[in-house]
Parts: C-alpha cells; structure tokens; sequence
C-alpha cells in the first residue's frame, strides 16, 4: 500500500515537472498557436505529450544538416549573384523575397500555365526527350504507376544518349511507391536518391521525421524548368479523387535558379556538387523563385504571402487545397478586407485528409465574418496552389497555405511580375471558381452542432498537425 502510494506521487511529481519544463521550452521559437495547442496536450496528457513533442515537436534539423545546407550556400550564391537583373524590376516584395530565398528578380523567355494533368506530363516527357545535358527531378511523389513509367522512360532514353539524368523523391511521399519506383528507375540507369529518409536513428537525429521536401521541380539543360503542384503520379491514384493542378513552364535564366535549388537539395542527401551549366540569355519578363522551408530558419512561405496581402490594394485571390491559417496571415486577411480589399479564397470541397478537411472548416465562419468570399471546388481535388495580387504580381509553386507547408515542408515558389503572366494566372483561377461554389455565411451557420464541435477539436491539434 505504502509501495503504491510512492509510486502515485513519483508519477505526480513527474507529470509536474514536465509542464514545468514544458512550460518554458515549448514557446521557445514556436507561432502562439501552435504552442497554445501543445500546452493544452501537456497539461492535460504531460507524459504522452512529453513523448510526441520529442517525436515531432521540433521543427529544426541538426547541427550536421545545417552545416551541409551552409556549404551548399555557395553554390546558391554563385547562381544567385550571376543571375542577370531586369531593370527596373526591383520593388519591396522582391527584395524581401530574395533576403528569405536568396534568390534576386530575374528573367524568363517564355512561361507558359498547364493546367491539363496529362498534357503537362507529355510536354514533360517530351522535353525530357529534347535534353543534350541534363535532366535533374525533384518530386515529393514519385509513382510506378503508368504516369511514372511515362516519365521514367523518358528519363531512361536521355540516359541511353549520354545525358546526365538524376532524381530526388520525397521519402516519405513516395513511401507507398518506393520499391517499385526505385527499381523502375534503376532499370533504366537513372540515380534516384531518397530526400530525408527516416530510420529509427534519424528521428533522435533530426528531432521530427516529418519534415519533408514537398518541392516539384524539374530543370532541362539548366534553360528550361517546370515548377508547381503536380507530383509523377496518376491524376486519379487516392480512390475517388481526382487530382487537378497546375504547373509552370518556364524557359530562361529563372530556370538557372531552380537548377541551383535541385543542386542544393541534392548536395543536402548526397554531399555531391553538381555542375553549374552555362547561363541561358537573358530576358526581360521578370520572375523570380523563392525556396522556403526548415533549412532557411524562417517561415519564407508564410512571410511572403502574408507581406503580399498587406500590400494589396484591390484584389487578393488566393487557391490551396489546404487552408490552415496562423494568427499572421489571419490578421493580413482581416486588415485587408477592411481596407475594402475584394478576397477570394478557393478551396477544395474533394478532400483527401479528413482532419485537415475538419481544421480548415473551423476558419470559414471567421474568414466569411471578415467579408472574405470562400469558393470551393466542386468536382475534384484542387490541388493547385497559386496567388494573385491586384493583377500585378502572381505566385505559383508548391506552397499550401498551413502550418505545414509555412513550418515542416521544404516548398518552392515561382513569383510573376510580368502582366501577361499574371493575367494569365488570374484566368487559370477565375475558371477554378466557375467551378465553384460559393458558401454563404447563414447557410453555413445552419450545419450540423456536432460537425462545429469536430471542426473546432480539429482546429486544436491543427498546429501540431
């Protein structure tokens, strides 16, 4: 008896001390929303929740890693420094986004929008086909499927020519794929290395194994580049979702930036430098990218998309499938539609993650109340993620507008200051909302209680998510 009331209190005393401890390490570095989230798990649960935060509580790499991203820094700054500069492109939102990417305003040739799943993957192919030196791929998914083989065929032909074909797959993104993906690609001599494998080891290592390279990228002869949402995977492969994107290509010296990105993730897995491929010629349409993710030590994503809103004037358009917003971006949204700026957000009715679909939920009632319009997608699963800003500056990349992507996922964004580009890009997203239904804020008022109730617990664990 004695024994056990010992063993009660030793358990007291613990649970104790790690909502002590837990109380000055977790605001450390962390939003206030998320670290409200994990003081409330703490206090109610503080040994499962001291477990979990060692799990995926932290959103740094370790020290190895960040001194292998600061070596790869040089090869970024050879391409960032070298990259030719449209005159008079330079504004605030482009020294911003190149103080939190690294990379300046540049020029582009040609870019042209696909949203057609298959189109965009022929045209992929087939410029994969047109290759003289180098075919370099970054995806988070990487599929042996008929989409996968397509492409690792094509990849398969460039190598047989003697160009220098490389990919990298998320590991955790093309987990259900792996093995067959990496004998697919093996069969055709194309080296496909692993971005963040998780071992066991790894996790004490690395402090969260869920942090990912979510990027999708891929560069030909370092002149041409495809930037945006679309992983090498069928439109159709989540059972009853269907998949619609949208992907930039891109031809000129922006496309020299992407390779550098490529490179620096590559050198990141394998400490193996890659050939810097001569400069394409310079034009003058202005682009720029913008890499973002835990190895930067900055939320890029979420700083430049909140900055963009703050500026706009007239007209804030913004499509992502996952919409989690931190108190940030919540408070650009409300300043915005206050100073009577028109926003449209575009979500996806099709979802795929349910409990992010119940999190998102939980922000339309206060999103609606702002003045902001919510359309969502009918059909199928808009996996698209672009911006547009009073018709003078657009944003396609990888980039979904949560915690997640602002936080734990290595993303890239493309930013458009030429007109035509962004027009073009404000067309892709007035058909999305054609596609749309808008909700209404008392309809939206009459839903279920216990669908409010599972949208507002959802919206708790939503910054641990």
């Amino acid at each position: 008896m004695v024994w056990t009331e010992h063993l009660a209190l030793i358990y007291l005393l613990v649970e104790w001390s790690i909502r002590l401890i837990m109380l000055v390490i977790v605001p450390l570095r962390r939003p206030p929303e998320a670290a409200r989230s994990w003081l409330l798990l703490v206090f109610f649960l503080p040994v499962p929740a001291l477990v979990l935060y060692r799990l995926i509580g932290r959103s740094r790499f370790p020290a190895w890693r960040q001194q292998r991203f600061a070596e790869a820094a040089t090869l970024r700054r050879r391409v960032a420094t070298s990259l030719p500069r449209p005159e008079g492109a330079a504004t605030a939102i482009t020294e911003l986004a190149e103080r939190l990417g690294e990379f300046p305003v540049t020029g582009a040739s040609g870019l042209t929008l696909m949203s057609d799943y298959e189109l965009s993957i022929d045209n992929l192919a087939a410029d994969i086909d047109a290759a003289e030196a180098s075919v370099h791929l970054l995806t988070y998914i990487f599929a042996d499927d008929a989409t996968g083989q397509k492409v690792a065929a094509a990849l398969g032909r460039a190598v047989r020519r003697g160009v220098d074909a490389r990919v990298l797959i998320d590991a955790v993104g093309s987990r259900p794929w792996k093995r067959g993906t990496l004998a697919l690609l093996a069969a055709e001599g194309v080296p496909c290395k692993l971005a963040l494998p998780v071992r066991w080891w790894t996790t004490v290592r690395r402090a969260r194994a869920d942090l990912r390279n979510h990027r999708k990228i891929a560069v030909i002869d370092g002149r041409l580049a495809y930037v945006g949402s679309q992983n090498i995977v069928d439109r159709n492969f989540r059972r009853r979702v269907v998949n619609d994107e949208l992907v930039a290509r891109v031809e000129g010296p922006v496309a020299a930036a992407v390779a550098a990105v490529f490179a620096s993730d590559w050198y990141l897995e394998t400490r193996e430098t890659l050939p810097v491929l001569p400069m394409p010629a310079a034009a003058t349409a202005p682009v720029q990218v913008m890499p973002s993710g835990p190895d930067y030590g900055v939320p890029g994503f979420e700083r430049l998309l909140v900055a963009l809103i703050h500026a706009a004037e007239t007209q804030v358009t913004l499509v992502s499938p996952y919409l989690i917003p931190d108190e940030a971006l919540l408070a650009a949204l409300q300043t915005a539609a206050y100073r009577g700026v028109t926003i449209d957000l575009v979500v996806s009715r099709v979802v795929d993650q349910q409990l992010i679909r119940l999190a998102q939920r939980s922000f339309y009632d206060e999103l609606m109340s702002m003045g902001v319009r919510i359309h969502r997608y009918r059909s199928h699963l808009l996996h698209a993620k672009h911006v547009s800003i009073d018709g003078r500056i657009g944003v396609i990349g990888s980039g979904n507008a949560d915690l997640r992507s602002f936080m734990l996922n290595a993303e890239i964004s493309m930013l458009l200051y030429e007109p035509e580009h962004v027009a073009n890009l404000i067309a892709q997203q007035a058909q999305c909302m054609a596609l749309s239904d808008r909700l209404d804020l008392l309809q939206w008022r009459r839903r279920p209680m216990a669908m409010r109730l599972a949208e507002n617990l959802a919206r708790l664990v939503g910054p641990l998510l």
